[in-house]
Parts: C-alpha cells; sequence; structure tokens
C-alpha cells in the first residue's frame, strides 16, 4: 500500500466509523472557519460570476459559506462518506459536493478562487511536494489561493497528526508557481499548549 492509498483510507475510516455523529469527527466545528471570515472581512473580493474550489471540504461549512458569497462552488473530499454526509447536511445545496483525490485531479480544474484549511497538514511529510503541486494547479491565472493551517518551526514538531507545514514547505507554492501576497502567523488558544502558531497566506497566479 502507498502513503497516499494509506493516508486516503484513514480518512474515510474516520468518517465511516462516526456513523453520522459530527462528535467524532475532531476538526468539524460545524460552521464556516472564523480565520477565513476574519480574511473575508478584511478583504474585498468580487465572487460574483467567480468559481471556487475546496479541498478537502470535511463536512461542508466552508463550501456554504462561498456560495453564499456567490461563488460558484465546488468542494471536494478523498471520502466517499464525507461527501454523502455533506449532501445529507444541505440538500438543497448550489455547492457541488463531489469525491477527488488530490493525487489524481482532473486535469483541466481551474478555480478563480482556491481554499486550503487544515488538509495539507492531515498529510504525510513524505508526500507534501505532490500535495502542494496538486493544490497550486488549481489556481486559475489572475487565481487566488487562500491556505490555512499550523506552522512548524523545526521538522521536530512534525512527528504526529497533525504534521503542522514548516515555513519552507509553504514557500513550495512559490516554487510551483505562484506569487505570495500576504503571509501573518498567530496564535489560537487551541493550539496554545501544543506550542504552535498558526498561518495563514494567499497567492495569485
Amino acid at each position: 500500500m502507498t502513503t497516499e492509498q494509506g493516508d486516503q483510507q484513514w480518512f474515510e475510516r474516520v468518517y465511516a466509523n462516526a456513523n453520522g455523529q459530527t462528535d467524532d469527527i475532531s476538526w468539524a466545528d460545524l460552521r464556516p472557519n472564523p480565520f477565513m471570515l476574519k480574511w473575508f472581512a478584511k478583504t474585498p473580493v468580487d465572487a460574483q460570476g467567480k468559481t471556487a474550489v475546496v479541498v478537502g471540504c470535511g463536512l461542508g461549512d466552508d463550501a456554504e459559506e462561498l456560495v453564499q458569497r456567490g461563488f460558484n462552488v465546488t468542494a471536494f473530499d478523498v471520502s466517499p462518506t464525507a461527501v454523502e454526509w455533506c449532501q445529507r447536511r444541505f440538500p438543497e445545496t448550489k455547492v457541488n459536493y463531489t469525491l477527488a483525490d488530490l493525487f489524481n485531479l482532473p486535469p483541466d480544474w481551474k478555480f478563480d478562487f482556491v481554499l486550503e484549511i487544515n488538509t495539507v497538514q492531515a498529510i504525510p511529510v513524505a508526500v507534501r511536494q505532490q500535495v502542494i503541486n496538486a493544490i497550486a494547479s488549481l489556481v486559475a491565472p489572475d487565481g487566488t489561493l487562500l491556505a490555512i493551517g499550523r506552522l512548524a518551526d523545526s521538522v521536530s514538531q512534525q512527528l504526529k497528526r497533525p504534521w503542522p507545514l514548516t515555513r519552507g514547505e509553504i514557500d513550495l507554492y512559490k516554487q510551483a508557481g505562484l506569487t505570495e501576497t500576504h503571509f501573518e502567523t498567530f496564535g489560537d488558544s487551541e493550539i496554545a499548549a501544543l506550542s504552535l502558531e498558526r498561518f495563514l497566506v494567499t497567492y495569485t497566479r
């Protein structure tokens, strides 16, 4: 079994074993990501007529927020159970929830806005460059990527899941052809005990 196959099965097991109980999904807050909302509050974005994609959509709250803002939204996850869960939670949704794999994305997928929150950090370090290249490939010309996650000061902080990103790993987006337009770090009470910070970074193509 390859690293990526094992990781895909891990996500599906988590969602399937939860058996519809959201409390058993540790990352399911059942609300849009607050750091994303703060970014939108400070950053004018004309979403009308624009396409957006949510990487690793989980239970769909971020995707639903984007569609409310006017984006034409595709949201994907590697877990079939997660995708079905989103469709049940939001039966009248305008979001295109779909099954997709970061290691084998449709080559024609290009979006004006790409959202990645806490997905890369859940993927093993050994395949992280491949994953970052795949996410960068989703950004259309003149498009924007917003990425939010946990920041590691050193590789020693990456010994167990979630595996926070080092600054060098975040910079792989630039090697993939994107231009960094904003980078910030900030504390968060949720992860203070882990001696980690969060990061928020944006790129354009």
